[in-house]
């Protein structure tokens, strides 16, 4: 098997999109990122039949899904750096038989407390997987097929976000919400197979091989007990542990200073514009993340949906960030990133609050569908001008690091809204399966969601200029331009960890 070298003239770069290797390395790598992209859009279809079927709580819901955002958000950095020292098709096989593992064990779980370990032991998986699928095609197509691959790539990714939704549904509503789970054993085994036999190795012979552990650690641990705090109410012991939580947090900010090689290099903060856009980030996508979580339950619970007709309700946004995501890339680059970036959340707050109007018996056509319409402009108006932003914020060698901090950012944010929000909806216990309960924390948690992105929107208006960018690095459009993932931003391609 080929072994590629960072720099080396007759190696990296070499495979050329239209061979049949080309095609292989695509098909592994789509397939591997496909894997975790279906399990992020499939799990909240199947919450409320799991919730139901194991006597959970909505607690344990919410762990359902924070335990794999948790240890995937607080990893995913640790991931590609671990790539590029140890090799990434290693560590992409390491990661997506991690995955497939923990993905059986979901599957048989007999609890809600083993689902939830099995959750988190999936995110360590995921984030193994993810930073090495780009990274490989970054690595192995030659320059002038890589944005090429890329594009093929993220177009797949697309058609994975558009199908998960739907086959979630049906096997939710058909042999049972295992499958889900069941479904990534033999997915898994043909990625491994493809990668190891048609996939380069290529790793980065520049990395010095330290490893910021400490900061991962501490990074997990201060999420945890925030997280914890969030989840079961910032009172008594659960206060504690987040005061703890805070004051871990502190603890990694100190030590990221001192690191010689930090997982979040502080000097990027340096940057207002990074910064701002990553402040938007927050605000955004931990609104989507609430808003999908508790849709799904709305839709189920209150307006009679089954699980299927509930994926399907999703789709337009797909569809809608397929076709058009690439001509808002190029409106990015002609009038700047404070417009989009200020109207985008704007236009996905309108659709949230067109969906006040679900409730017991809504139509789809009347109800359903033109919030979810409102909300897809508004997220195809933002999320590729908000990707180029950040790689313009930086000089063009840390444009990696800078993707994947936003990405985990992006995830951290969704981990904390759906902590907090079901309590600030006033949602607890098993009320998550009572109509009436269920209609009066909807409405109530999208006023909050939709606060949430007018607040990245003012953010937006007020800190981002159209001409704070990087002297070396002009808006650029991205390769990941049909990206469709509702919980993050797409990793840059040329993933360069710290």
């Amino acid at each position: 098997m080929v072994d590629v070298k960072d720099g080396e003239e007759d190696g990296r770069g070499g495979l050329r999109l239209g061979t049949v290797q080309g095609r292989w390395v695509l098909l592994a790598t789509a397939l591997g990122s496909g894997m975790a992209m279906l399990d992020g859009t499939v799990v909240n279809v199947a919450l409320p039949r799991i919730g139901t079927d194991l006597g959970a709580s909505i607690a344990a819901l919410q762990w359902t899904v924070n335990a794999y955002l948790l240890t995937l958000a607080g990893l995913i950095l640790l991931g590609g750096s671990l790539g590029d020292r140890f090799g990434r098709r290693r560590i992409f096989v390491i990661g997506v038989c991690w995955f497939a593992l923990a993905s059986a064990l979901c599957a048989l779980a007999p609890g809600v407390g083993v689902l939830i370990a099995a959750r988190a032991l999936q995110g360590i998986g995921g984030a193994l997987l993810t930073p090495g699928s780009l990274a490989m095609l970054q690595a192995s197509f030659h320059p002038d097929d890589r944005s090429g691959a890329v594009g093929v790539w993220s177009g797949l990714g697309g058609v994975s976000a558009a199908v998960g939704p739907f086959l979630g549904g049906w096997l939710v509503d058909g042999p049972g919400w295992r499958w889900i789970f069941l479904l990534n054993v033999p997915l898994a085994a043909v990625v491994v197979a493809v990668t190891t036999r048609h996939v380069p190795e290529s790793r980065d012979e520049q990395a010095s091989g330290h490893f910021d552990v400490r900061g991962a650690a501490l990074a997990a641990l201060a999420l945890s007990c925030v997280t914890y705090a969030l989840t079961e109410g910032v009172r008594g012991l659960s206060g504690l542990v987040g005061v703890a939580g805070l004051a871990l947090g502190a603890l990694f900010v100190l030590a990221e200073r001192r690191s010689p090689e930090p997982m979040l290099p502080p000097e990027l903060f340096a940057s207002r514009l990074f910064t701002s856009v990553n402040l938007v980030t927050l605000c955004v996508y931990g609104a989507f993340s609430g808003i999908f979580l508790l849709l799904m339950v709305q839709l189920q619970t209150v307006a009679g949906f089954t699980p299927l007709t509930a994926g399907l309700a999703l789709l337009p946004i797909t569809l809608l960030m397929l076709a058009f995501s690439g001509q808002a890339g190029r409106l990015g680059r002609r009038v700047g990133p404070r417009l989009p970036l200020t109207l985008g959340p704007l236009v996905c707050a309108a659709g949230v609050l067109l969906m006040l109007r679900i409730d017991a018996g809504a139509s789809y056509w009347t109800a359903v569908l033109p919030s979810v319409v409102v909300l897809g402009c508004g997220m195809t108006l933002l999320v590729a001008p908000l990707t180029a932003t950040v790689l313009a914020a930086v000089e063009v060698r840390r444009a990696g690091i800078a993707s994947g901090v936003n990405n985990a950012a992006a995830r951290a944010a969704g981990l904390l809204t759906v902590a907090a929000l079901p309590a600030l909806a006033g949602l607890s216990g098993e009320a998550y399966q009572i109509p009436n309960e269920v209609d009066s924390a909807f409405h109530t948690a999208m006023l909050i969601c939709a606060g949430l992105l007018a607040a990245g929107a003012l953010l937006a208006a007020a800190t981002i200029r159209s001409d704070a960018l990087a002297p070396d690095r002009p808006v650029a459009a991205p390769d990941c331009e049909w990206y469709c993932a509702p919980t993050s931003p797409p990793l840059d391609p040329g993933h360069e960890q710290a």
